[in-house]
């Protein structure tokens, strides 16, 4: 017999120190000959990214000792910060950005390219191997400290360190993809005001310099070119809405290989993204969403598409590895793991499991995919989506009639997307009898470039009227209590937060914003090269269409702010700095309104050491149970979040 105990306060195995407890975020996956390689960021090791080898008798062991960490600061986001050749390892180092290479039986790296003469001045990411070295995308940052100023170029860098430009003059570069025959050569490039996801063109250069466009431009995004053994170059291209497979084969035109209806890829945030894997007889394996989950296939020569009977719904990182593709899957019950699959036989092997939860399954929720309607605000959609999680808690119940708390999520990007894999950052809430709706706002990624673009000029409008619609659906519906609806979200994410309680105030009783924008004047100014002209597009052009960010500003509307509010912010975060949230803590304060605040040192844009994700989140449980009165679980000891009430 379960004793009901109200929402909130159900006790829970599923707790923030088992959220962090030897986690790890798998990255990026390499295949070396027999070899598997992939990196893990670990929030117990203070968030560093680990590279770690798989050899041939399934020997798992780190190749790169502590203290290294691969990790690189291009765009800020990252990603590309390391590749593998014969054993050799090339990586940047995340201290000093510089390029650094551990070859088989090294005990240390050594560094590749010179110090700069700036600390963290020279970055490298986006890297493959040569014969010559290594071809990597260079970021070059200037004493001015001024965002145009930054310089990125494609670099082929020697053992030596010598280096030879390739590709310089666009705003913005990456992919550098060398063909078979040594000397051709595909990349990435874009500008200002452009993002990657907006018009980014694939070129290629001969052997006597020459280079065209081959897709690509105004309203179609190409990316993850990749060559076969064909020396035919296959890319991912949304000229048709959705991100779809395009093949350019020698002396034939360009073709479209697979439409599946869907987004196949996503924005590019990140280097060294693949959602396909080209094996070495002609076929590739794809991963694309359907009904909510991906599926992964076989695109055989002939044409035909053959899915894999697989027990997940979401996969990244797909590499070749002979007839068998290894990645990085995952399900709603089932945290990430590095995944290999013989494409013909289909079987599955384990190289990298999840960690032993030593949980039963029933404690986890799953989720449900909602679509719900919104308002059209011209944009010709007039619905949104949202992945929702039941409270879910074999031990508890909750008093007869009452009805859960809600909490919506705001994804960041704004054009990420909410995906359907066991996440414990999320099951801390629904095992407590929260209920979760993680949002696809109109703006997000997998439906389409024409509803990713729905929120151009309309960030600030559109996103509230879909957290908005969400929220009041659920409640409408009888599944939440109307009297205790939240909204959380970080980066763009938390814009989304602030601005919805600031300029829909009334809807939601609580909220916390990680590392949101408040003043979105003072992003457009402050914030770094990759996203200085993202509000171009979003809000209106900078600095003409200044009224249009103040009006949509939440530190422009603090006079509605009325909603409890906690605040989460890294001191070293250059994407969205420390100033955003002290504005919005400010105005609380001034006006006296109920409010939290947590500073960590050390932290950039998003939360990677241990300590710092378990106060985020058990602080901010611990706001929203002062803030509607509900007890916390005595046995977690969980420290009362310092709330300022006037």
């Amino acid at each position: 017999m379960r004793t009901p105990l109200p929402h909130g306060s159900w006790p829970t195995p599923i707790t923030s120190e088992l959220v962090v407890r030897t986690a790890a975020r798998l990255g990026e996956v390499m295949v070396d000959g027999d070899e598997v390689w992939w990196s893990e960021a670990r929030p117990d090791e203070g968030g560093r990214s680990v590279i770690v080898r798989r050899s041939a008798d399934g020997t798992v062991a780190d190749a790169l000792p502590a203290p290294w960490n691969a990790r690189t600061r291009v765009h800020e986001y990252g990603g590309g910060a390391w590749t593998v050749s014969d054993g050799t390892l090339w990586f940047t180092e995340f201290s000093d950005q510089r390029l650094y290479r551990l070859d088989p039986g090294a005990g240390s790296p050594v560094p590749v390219t010179p110090e700069p003469e700036l600390p963290s001045g020279v970055r490298y990411a986006d890297l493959t191997v040569v014969p010559e070295g290594v071809l990597a995308v260079r970021e070059t940052h200037t004493a001015s400290g001024a965002a145009a100023d930054v310089v990125n170029e494609t670099v082929r860098v020697g053992p030596d360190g010598a280096t030879e430009v390739l590709v310089s003059g666009p705003d913005f570069v990456s992919d550098p993809r060398p063909a078979p025959d040594g000397v051709t050569l595909a990349w990435l490039q874009w500008d200002h005001p452009e993002m990657p996801w907006d018009a980014a063109q694939l070129l290629v250069r001969a052997a006597d310099g020459s280079h065209h466009v081959l897709a690509g431009g105004p309203g179609e995004a190409v990316v993850q070119p990749e060559w076969g053994a064909d020396l035919a170059l296959w890319w991912l291209s949304d000229r048709t809405d959705v991100w779809s497979l395009y093949r350019k084969r020698p002396h034939a035109e360009p073709e479209l290989v697979l439409d599946v209806g869907t987004d196949i890829a996503g924005p590019q945030w990140q280097f060294g993204q693949s959602r396909y894997a080209l094996l070495g007889d002609g076929r590739a394996v794809v991963a694309y969403p359907r009904d909510g989950l991906d599926r992964l296939a076989v695109l055989e020569a002939d044409g035909a598409v053959r899915e894999l009977d697989l027990p997940y719904a979401a996969y990244a990182q797909l590499r070749a590895h002979g007839t068998a593709v290894v990645c990085v899957a995952g399900g709603p019950d089932a945290e990430p793991v590095v995944l290999q699959v013989d494409v013909d036989g289909g079987e599955a092997q384990v190289l990298r499991p999840a960690r032993d939860l030593g949980l039963d399954p029933a404690w986890f929720s799953r989720p449900e995919q909602v679509t719900f309607p919104t308002e059209d605000r011209g944009t010709g959609i007039g619905v949104a989506h949202a992945l929702v999680y039941p409270p879910t808690n074999p031990e508890a119940t909750a008093p007869e009639g009452s009805l859960p708390p809600l909490l919506v999520v705001v994804h960041g990007g704004p054009t990420s997307a909410a995906t359907p894999v066991l996440a414990l950052g999320v099951q801390y809430w629904t095992s407590r009898g929260f209920c979760v709706a993680d949002v696809d706002y109109r703006g997000s990624t997998g439906y389409g470039r024409r509803y990713r673009e729905a929120l151009q000029g309309r960030w600030g409008v559109v996103d509230l009227d879909d957290v908005v619609a969400c929220a009041r659906f659920l409640a409408d519906a009888g599944r939440v209590d109307p009297d205790r609806l939240a909204i959380r979200g970080g980066s763009a994410g938390g814009y989304t937060t602030l601005a919805t309680l600031a300029m829909r105030p009334g809807v939601f009783t609580a909220g916390a914003s990680h590392y949101g924008v408040a003043d979105l004047a003072a992003l457009a100014a402050e914030t770094h090269k990759f996203e200085s002209r993202y509000l171009d597009g979003l809000v209106a052009p900078w600095p003409e269409g200044a009224d249009v960010y103040a009006d949509r500003s939440p530190i422009t509307h603090v006079d509605t702010l009325d909603t409890p509010l906690a605040v989460f912010q890294g001191e070293e975060d250059a994407v969205v700095p420390p100033s955003q949230a002290e504005a919005i803590v400010a105005a609380l304060r001034d006006k006296g309104v109920p409010h939290a605040y947590l500073l960590f040192p050390g932290e950039q844009h998003g939360f990677r050491k241990a300590a710092n994700i378990r106060a985020a989140l058990d602080g901010e449980l611990s706001f929203y149970a002062q803030v509607w009165g509900f007890d916390l679980p005595s046995e977690e000891g969980i420290a009362p979040i310092a709330v300022v009430r006037g």
